[in-house]
């Protein structure tokens, strides 16, 4: 007997988070205090899966280069642990850390 097995989207946006975490530039991820808006947002179906990080970028950092590396290794990160490909990550920057 053939199954199929899908993997929660609470368990990607953690997966999503990671990996974003791991790219130099970021900081950390936003924090979003309105109900229901959480620094990662996932949505679709498992062959249509599109992501929305919100994220924090260190002082200096390349706000375009940081955003795509963090939408790169996402992808790279969901593709190993999870066998996912995404359709879209967007990355939306909300803040640029203060000067060090």
């Amino acid at each position: 007997m053939a199954g199929q097995a899908s993997i929660s989207t609470e368990i990607l946006a953690r997966y999503a988070a990671d990996a974003a975490r791991e790219v130099d530039g970021v900081r950390g991820l936003a924090d979003r205090p309105l109900p229901g808006r959480h620094a990662v947002r996932v949505s679709g179906a498992d062959d249509a899966v599109r992501l929305e990080l919100h994220v924090v970028t260190e002082w200096g950092a390349s706000i375009p280069g940081t955003g795509r590396l963090v939408q790169e290794r996402v992808r790279e990160y969901l593709r190993s642990m999870a066998d996912v490909e995404p359709n879209a990550v967007d990355v939306v920057v909300d803040a640029v850390a203060p000067e060090p």
